[in-house]
């Protein structure tokens, strides 16, 4: 059976030519995967796919699935064949479920949808489709609410819904980007069976070529709207041939120059001293409510230009120990100290100093701007830390020679955030956290939405930083790649524990937890590829460079 095959496919929308004379094809038990950095095309490749471009746009070429016509088809036919023969599992699962309606309404909804059985046959289905995508009866009854379930969770119920009619395609947008390690190669190996078990064509869209290259196999690489090179999937660790594909993997294995100085013999800039912080349960209607530990006994300190990765999964508790390290959680014990001084128990003037000596930079600059505000103003909003706030002219001098040193120019002051690209947001965020002259920056999951060769930049900016101003960093992720990349001492987080921590080198090298193992064996690893293929890390010549 042919499966899904597009040839010469264009889309324009006005004079802007998106997708420029598109050939793929996707066999029955086939996993493509799909990269490319942002605007390469991608999602609008699958877009049109679905039949779901934009009103305006125009399209020339033709898309078939199992031989039938699907680029001119009527929407009263797309709309049959979305949900039935192809299903798509989008990135964040949370914006693609309903949180009005349980899991198994939803579910069935697919079913009953298209007249494939009533609500008794389409809930006895749910129930069936929700136990194959590892939710089973007993924990995961069908009334539950997305709200009730972890992101892998949710995920799995979101292909739970694009498999219901077993379709013969099924595309994964990003499925797995906001995943920590373990929930990522859980999913992973989910899809994977559900190809092989039911003979589905799989689009895996994606900027993590190791999650390719692991999981793929073949690979299609995208570059301004246009299909650069298809390959097999094992050629990503042993080379690619067209210039783009290597640029984006030297990218992926790329790893900063740190120029490391820290300061061994200086007071630390971070000191985290048996801190505890606890949560009421929920309550009992007999007996004392139970209480939930979330972060328990941590500690550990931070020198002077050290860069140090905090991972974990998912509830581990990190989210909940940088509140408290911020000062938005008060700890029940223990005690947070930010260049010696307890922030904890500062008030005033004196909360607002140490906050100038700590500031935060996050994975959505967006969420974290006001949009109505011109970037000097959302980068001088941090003045309001400090007691002798400059005057405007002094401030704007300021604000221009940090733009420039963060690779910007004065001029981009003047423009709002939404005017520039994810990669230049988050060298604005960045400028906004220096601006107060910190000693430490924590950033978390800073990078893990941005495209492998933004990411690099960005890093590699980070580690310039650290460098010139003897910048600490604490990054708190579950991105493995960058933590082994960027940082010198690692933090393993679990169930509120700091379960291994040491020499970011030695603990992948030699892991001495268990946890620790199993975090390492679910991350997908491009150096390990090309480790087990013999070869050196590629293109190490070009690196400086990688935005083509």
């Amino acid at each position: 059976m042919p499966g899904l095959e597009i040839h010469d496919l264009s889309v324009a929308i006005g004079e802007t030519r998106l997708l420029k004379s598109v050939s793929l094809t996707v066999a029955p038990g086939e996993i493509l995967g799909l990269v490319g950095e942002s605007g390469s095309g991608k999602s609008m490749t699958a877009l049109a796919v679905l039949g779901l471009l934009p009103p305006q746009a125009r399209m020339t070429g033709t898309i078939t699935l199992d031989g039938a016509e699907l680029s001119n088809a009527s929407d009263a036919v797309l709309r049959r064949v979305r949900g039935s023969q192809i299903g798509i599992v989008f990135q964040e699962p949370m914006t693609a479920l309903n949180p009005l309606m349980t899991i198994g309404d939803q579910v069935a909804e697919t079913i009953r949808i298209h007249g494939r059985g009533g609500r008794a046959e389409a809930r006895a289905a749910a129930r069936s489709l929700l136990d194959r995508v590892g939710l089973p009866a007993d924990r995961f009854p069908l009334d539950r609410y997305p709200h009730e379930l972890s992101g892998g969770q949710r995920q799995r119920v979101a292909i739970a819904i694009a498999i219901a009619l077993t379709p013969r395609l099924l595309i994964a947008d990003e499925a797995t980007t906001a995943l920590d390690v373990t929930t990522q190669a859980q999913i992973l190996v989910l899809l994977k069976r559900l190809v092989q078990e039911d003979g589905i064509g799989l689009i895996l869209i994606t900027h993590d070529l190791a999650v390719v290259a692991e999981t793929a196999d073949r690979v299609a690489v995208m570059k301004d709207g246009e299909v650069v090179e298809v390959a097999a999937a094992s050629r990503i660790a042993g080379g690619m041939q067209h210039d783009y594909s290597r640029r984006l993997l030297a990218a992926a294995t790329h790893t900063p120059d740190r120029r490391p100085r820290v300061q061994t013999d200086a007071p630390a800039v971070l000191s985290v001293e048996g801190v505890v912080r606890e949560y009421p349960g929920p309550p009992r209607l007999f007996g004392k409510r139970p209480v939930l530990r979330a972060v328990d006994d941590v500690s550990f300190s931070i020198q002077p230009g050290e860069s140090v990765g905090l991972v974990g999964e998912s509830g581990c508790g990190k989210s909940t120990l940088l509140r408290t390290i911020l000062a938005l959680d008060a700890p029940q014990a223990g005690r947070v100290l930010v260049g010696g001084e307890d922030i904890g128990r500062a008030r005033g003037a004196d909360l607002l100093a140490l906050r100038r000596r700590i500031q935060m930079v996050f994975q959505d600059p967006s969420g974290s701007f006001d949009p109505r505000w011109r970037v000097h103003q959302v980068i001088g909003e941090n003045f309001n830390l400090s007691p002798d706030r400059p005057d405007p002219v002094a401030a704007r001098r300021r604000i221009d020679a940090m733009l420039e040193q963060v690779g910007l120019t004065p001029a981009d002051g003047d423009k709002f955030a939404h005017e520039f690209s994810g990669g230049q947001r988050q060298r604005i965020a960045i400028a906004r956290a220096l601006i107060t002259e910190p000693s430490i920056i924590v950033l978390d999951e800073a990078v893990s939405a941005l495209d492998v060769s933004i990411r690099t930049q960005i890093l590699d900016l980070l580690a310039d930083l650290s460098a010139r101003l003897s910048l600490a960093y604490l990054f708190v992720t579950h991105d493995l790649a960058v933590v082994r990349a960027v940082t010198d001492r690692l933090l393993v987080m679990q169930a509120g524990v700091i379960v291994e921590s040491g020499p970011t080198a030695a603990v992948f090298a030699a892991p001495t937890h268990e946890y620790t193992r199993r975090l390492l064996a679910a991350t997908p690893d491009l150096h390990r590829n090309i480790a087990a293929l013999g070869r050196p890390a590629p293109l190490s010549n070009i690196t400086e460079e990688t935005t083509p």
